[in-house]
């Protein structure tokens, strides 16, 4: 081969090469790419999720209440603020002292409400006096004699405004009962949906109790006592229910 020719077909081959590389770099630019990540480089709420059963569990326990909840109140209409609030600490102070003649701590006696305001007459433009009023919260220790304490409150402390309700002092005790039914009864709900499924069910991973508690559970009614309430006053204690929900999270096996 002459000299001449060789530089020629060399240059002819890096052309070929330089051709083909370049056609290999349009084709891996123009195909989608692969990417393949350890579970760590996943996105957070795939790398977290953890197979498995969730269920919810309800409970209800059933109790005879311990105190008996009294608000009771005086009121007083007169034709100055002035005199309609002197009146009403009269009132309030009898009704007060026969509470503690009752036996009731000072500890269990507490003002829940206190007003004094213009009484208005006709179409709400004439004031005839001013009324106060004072309600006071009783804490009752023996439910079954709950009604006579209200006859002596009421006959011996003047009180007007009664209302009784029925709870517990410390609803805790079944709660923690009906908690504890209420898991086990996710629990059974939680095994029929893994024998469905043809999974095993797992250790617990998470519980959540989502009960509404408020106030303590209680119950009872309103009466005014100058509607003529009869004596004695009949005050049936009955049961309340303490209702638990729960959130149970099974693994999977």
């Amino acid at each position: 081969m002459s000299p001449t020719v060789r530089p020629v077909l060399f240059s002819g081959a890096i052309a070929v090469v330089c051709a083909v590389a370049v056609a290999l770099a349009v084709v891996a630019a123009n195909r989608p790419q692969v990417v393949v990540a350890s579970p760590s480089a996943l996105p957070q709420s795939t790398a977290n999720f953890t197979p498995g059963v969730f269920a919810s569990g309800d409970a209800k326990v059933s109790a005879k209440p311990d105190t008996a909840f009294l608000t009771v109140g005086v009121d007083s209409l007169k034709p100055t603020a002035a005199a309609a609030q002197g009146d009403l600490a009269t009132k309030a102070s009898r009704l007060i002292a026969r509470a503690r003649i009752l036996g009731i701590a000072d500890k269990d006696i507490s003002t829940s409400g206190y007003s004094v305001n213009p009484n208005y007459v006709g179409s709400n433009s004439t004031i005839d006096g001013y009324r106060a009023s004072e309600q006071i919260s009783l804490k009752w220790h023996n439910v079954d004699t709950a009604g006579t304490a209200v006859d002596a409150l009421v006959q011996s402390g003047g009180a007007t405004n009664v209302y009784v309700g029925f709870g517990l002092a410390n609803p805790k005790v079944a709660q923690a009962q009906a908690r504890a039914l209420a898991i086990a009864d996710a629990k059974t709900k939680a095994q029929a949906m893994a024998d469905a499924a043809g999974v095993r069910l797992g250790p617990v991973m998470r519980v959540s109790d989502v009960s509404s508690y408020g106030a303590t559970p209680s119950y009872g009614a309103s009466f005014d006592a100058r509607a003529g309430a009869l004596a004695p006053t009949q005050l049936p204690v009955g049961e309340l229910d303490v209702q638990v929900t729960v959130e149970v999270d099974f693994a999977i096996i």
